[in-house]
């Protein structure tokens, strides 16, 4: 069974670059044909979809975040990251990384609170 593991800093100055990483254990980044996303859920707010990264390294946005956010991944430690720069307050939340185009998978979520 896959499990994935948010890691990061909980909180984080405005202006700044928030760095979160997600390891994925039971299964391949690399497997055909998964999409690891981030996904975040601010404070009586929705589930907000940011990004992706596709298992052939291929990346993709919501186009609310593509100037901010940035995903990558470390296949030799099976993990995948996700970079938000420029963080507001707006950008408190509780962050998920995810498996599967329509999420099978979920970690625990992270919380993250950007001071003003």
């Amino acid at each position: 069974q896959v499990q994935l593991q948010e890691s990061g800093p909980g909180l984080v100055e405005s202006s700044q670059t928030l760095f979160l990483t997600c390891a994925v254990s039971g299964g391949s980044i690399t497997t055909s044909p998964n999409y690891w996303s981030w996904i975040r859920q601010p404070p009586g707010k929705g589930l907000e979809w940011m990004g992706a990264i596709h298992y052939s390294g291929s990346t993709y946005y919501s186009p609310s975040l593509t100037s901010r956010a940035s995903i990558s991944r470390d296949t030799s430690k099976n993990q995948f990251s996700l970079q938000l720069s420029s963080v507001t307050p707006e950008d408190t939340a509780v962050y998920y990384c995810t498996k599967g185009h329509i999420p099978d998978y979920w970690g625990k979520g992270t919380l993250v609170t950007v001071s003003s």
